[in-house]
């Protein structure tokens, strides 16, 4: 027992000798290292004493000084000299590697853990690598997309969207277990994606996310994703895949990916590529059966209620088929429909699931099929027929009227075949332009079926463009040069009086007025739309020669100008067509004084119900 409380204030009295002789080196260091102006020590005594190096002497980071004084410069410390393998690792790492090629912005000992005589243990609250601020830290450099940008990252601002996410949010409200940067990507072992050492490698993200997710990567690892991703596809869905990477959300949060109406998109993303089916011989009509399905309908209406690809498939668990354990094995199958259709699960699953109405899948399906569109087409083709030599009759009949009762000449033989190369041209342009907008749509049909139809349906759009182009030249020049054109520039120039006539015309129409204005030759509706189609002309010939020959375009003029001019060649279209639709054909087909259709395009002339009314001009009309 006497030995013992001996050997006890021995070991005390080593202590404190030990601290005294810390204190008076360090102090001695203090001396010389003094702010000029205040005279206060350059490093905090304090501060460094309760830093986790707060038991070293200076000498042992400066281990070239020998006696003091020493000399001016002194070589750099080095972590290495103490922390042998972790500086191993971050000198194998990206980090280090772009610090030995002379980067200095790629991060150092002290950008993570902080000021070098002020660094804390990780444990500590306030250290910048504690768990819950390491993302602050990373944020330093990451946070900077300015600065990040010459190094091409994927990631442009990782913080912010990790902030948004399930992992970032969980940290916020103080969950400590939430991962951060450096669960996923490594501490001092950070490597790029498309390194095989990465934690963030294609293969090895599973392991990565087991970390904290052990009983979804046991599953995972059984099924058919995490089998074929080990077995090295790369192509194989990993987590992030499905759940994305800094963006991973709740599975109730309508923004997740993995949300109960995002399922079937996240699904298709694989299973529609061709690339992937073709590569591993998957089925192509997959996701098409699908969403042509009761429940694919249904889903893309909003009802989140039917199932998804999840629902019958597994999320974690997928198998093939042909395996016991899978969802959708045939003798699991009755259990797996049963879940939404309780009593019904074994007829469902006797039938044909993910087919179209094929003969060899079940003939009953395929000849009523065939015998509803024969019977369709019959039906309403003999409709059309019916109906349509009805109206022939009529308006055959309704023409020989007008004929004999028109009286007013408004358009010569000359304006209308204008009229009518107008219609065809602007029927078609219409028709092949909007055809390459909307190539899926069912009225552009016949371009896909031929096997050149892209490249036809681009010759017709040209040519009758060029077609139209000479039209506008022939009317310019029977605007300018012909008596008859430039009688029709001053009729169908717009004046004051136009102005009155459209206010009175409205107050007529709710109303308001007792009697309907009285118009000139040309009222301001026909001005209104010739005018509108002269600017429109303008408009779609000068940007679609910019589109024709986009490479002399681009050899003078900036990319933007391309852009802008396939902007407004669409947007012009759209209006063009629209307005054809809205106002002319009203004007001319759909008003129940002219209905069927005016014939001024035809014979030239107005009947009575069409008749202009020429009032005496006032001053200033």
């Amino acid at each position: 027992m006497g030995d013992f409380r001996v050997k006890t204030k021995i070991f005390i009295f080593f202590i404190f000798v030990s601290s005294l002789l810390y204190a008076q080196e360090n102090e001695e260091c203090m001396v010389c290292h003094k702010d000029k102006e205040s005279g206060a020590p350059l490093v905090n005594s304090n501060a460094f004493g309760k830093s986790i190096h707060g038991n070293n002497l200076c000498i042992s980071c400066h281990s070239d000084i020998k006696e003091l004084p020493h000399n001016e410069k002194l070589k750099p410390v080095s972590c290495k000299d103490c922390h042998r393998i972790e500086s191993e690792i971050y000198l194998n790492s990206d980090h280090g590697k772009a610090q030995l090629k002379g980067i200095n912005e790629a991060a150092t000992c002290k950008a993570c853990h902080g000021s070098t005589h002020t660094i804390l243990n990780s444990r500590n609250p306030k250290s910048p690598v504690y768990h819950k601020n390491i993302p602050d830290t990373c944020t330093h450099c990451h946070g900077n997309s300015g600065k990040m940008e010459k190094f091409h990252l994927t990631q442009k601002e990782p913080y912010k969207s990790y902030r948004n996410s399930i992992h970032g949010q969980a940290l916020k409200n103080g969950e400590m277990n939430a991962a951060v940067c450096t669960d996923c990507h490594g501490s001092h072992n950070i490597y790029g994606s498309s390194n095989s050492m990465s934690k963030i490698f294609h293969k090895n993200i599973p392991v990565t996310c087991s970390k904290c997710h052990e009983n979804v990567f046991k599953v995972y690892e059984r099924s058919i994703h995490g089998v074929v991703s080990k077995a090295g596809v790369k192509e194989a869905p990993v987590c992030i895949d499905c759940h994305g990477e800094h963006t991973i959300r709740a599975v109730k949060d309508k923004e997740s990916s993995v949300y109960i109406g995002a399922i079937t998109k996240t699904c298709s993303g694989c299973h529609a590529s061709e690339k992937i089916v073709t590569k591993f011989g998957l089925p192509a009509d997959r996701v098409q059966t699908y969403l042509d399905s009761f429940h694919g309908l249904s889903g893309k209406a909003g009802d989140l209620r039917v199932a998804n690809c999840a629902s019958c498939h597994g999320f974690h668990d997928i198998l093939m088929s042909d395996n016991k354990l899978s969802s959708i094995n045939k003798v699991n199958l009755p259990k797996t429909c049963g879940k939404c259709h309780p009593g019904a699960g074994a007829m469902l699953a006797s039938g044909s699931i993910h087919t179209k109405d094929s003969k060899e899948k079940n003939l009953i399906i395929y000849y009523v099929k065939i015998f509803y569109i024969s019977l369709i087409l019959l039906t309403i083709g003999g409709m059309i027929f019916h109906n349509a030599i009805h109206f022939l009759k009529n308006l055959r009949e309704h023409y020989k009227k007008c004929k004999k009762e028109a009286n007013d000449k408004r358009m010569s033989i000359n304006e209308r075949i204008q009229h009518f190369g107008l219609l065809i041209c602007f029927s078609v342009l219409a028709y092949t332009g909007f055809a390459v907008k909307y190539p899926e749509s069912w009225w552009a049909y016949p371009f896909r079926i031929l096997e050149e139809g892209s490249q036809i349906r681009s010759e017709i759009h040209h040519w009758t463009a060029f077609i139209f182009i000479l039209f506008a030249i022939f009317h310019v020049f029977y605007l300018v040069f012909t008596k008859a054109g430039r009688k029709r520039v001053t009729q169908l120039f717009p004046v004051f009086k136009d102005i009155t006539d459209a206010f009175k015309f409205i107050g007529y129409n709710i109303g308001l007025c007792k009697e309907k204005p009285q118009f000139r030759e040309y009222n301001y509706m026909e001005k209104f739309e010739y005018w509108a189609l002269i600017w429109g002309s303008i408009i779609m010939i000068v940007t679609g020669i910019l589109l024709l020959f986009e490479n002399i375009t681009l050899k003078y003029l900036p990319l933007w100008i391309t852009d802008l001019a396939t902007l407004i060649h669409f947007y012009e279209a759209i209006l063009a067509t629209v307005a054809i639709i809205i106002w002319h054909f009203y004007w001319t087909i759909f008003d129940p004084e002219i209905y069927p259709m005016s014939w001024q395009w035809i014979t030239g002339k107005k009947i009575d119900n069409e008749k202009i009314i020429n009032p005496p001009l006032k001053k200033g009309d």
